[in-house]
């Protein structure tokens, strides 16, 4: 399959699942690639896995071992794309309140959803500048951190609005500051085959992505919003989104 516009400043993609535990169990399978476990976010009931992505159209040429770390890494961090899916669900370890909302709306999910993306443009400061002069409306600039399993804190900001806008088909912005990217980690990474945005209000979305740094991004004129992305591994592809 050939790879189609995959926006350069793509950050990640976040895949919601009802059941964290059943759908990386889910993923591995259909796949081939083990998700390395992120984190939790702390005081907000929700923890995540981690995938690399590569957008060559391929597998990975450094799939997952069984223990969910990366294999055959041997070329530098810094060559790796600043690119993954971020599958996130409920953190039963953690104490909320019932009936609590969490992020994404993930009480509502009842199968895995793309649910909107992340872009690091370059200048997150001036894109934010830009999105308020231009009226695209992104929410607010929030702080947030969570701890890595081997007890490291990143920090970063990010844009935040709910309900999500355009359904979540516009990106929100992220900077990661300091902190070093989730990408350039010992994880498992595979192919990004196909990404692109449906929306049925082509021009104001084309617009929004413009002003927010992703103005490559694949747009198709579609009866509703949704988010379309197909993902190789070794085991096979997978495919969220659309028809």
């Amino acid at each position: 399959m050939t790879c189609m516009s995959i926006p350069a400043a793509l950050d990640h993609l976040v895949l919601a699942v009802p059941d964290l535990a059943a759908g990386v169990h889910d993923f591995t399978a259909r796949t081939g690639i083990v998700p390395t476990y992120g984190g939790a976010h702390e005081g907000r009931g929700t923890a995540n896995y981690l995938v690399g992505l590569d957008p060559t159209g391929t597998a990975a040429e450094a799939p997952s071992t069984p223990d969910g770390t990366a294999a055959g890494t041997d070329a530098g961090a810094e060559d790796r794309p600043l690119m993954y899916l971020e599958i996130i669900g409920p953190d039963l370890e953690q104490d909320v309140p019932e009936g609590a909302p969490l992020a994404f709306g993930l009480e509502a999910i009842t199968e895995p959803t793309l649910v909107t993306w992340a872009v690091h443009p370059a200048g997150f400061d001036d894109r934010v500048a830009d999105a308020r002069t231009a009226g695209v409306d992104f929410g607010v600039v929030n702080d947030m951190s969570r701890r890595t399993p081997a007890g490291d804190l990143l920090e970063w900001r990010l844009t935040q609005r709910l309900p999500l806008p355009q359904e979540g088909v516009q990106p929100f912005l992220i900077d990661w500051q300091d902190s070093v990217h989730p990408a350039l980690g010992e994880i498992g990474r595979m192919g990004l085959d196909v990404f692109e945005v449906r929306t049925p209000v082509i021009e104001s979305t084309t617009k929004a992505l413009e002003v927010l740094g992703a103005a490559d991004t694949t747009v198709v004129d579609a009866d509703a919003f949704a988010l379309r992305a197909t993902l190789s591994g070794p085991a096979g592809s997978i495919g969220f989104g659309g028809e």
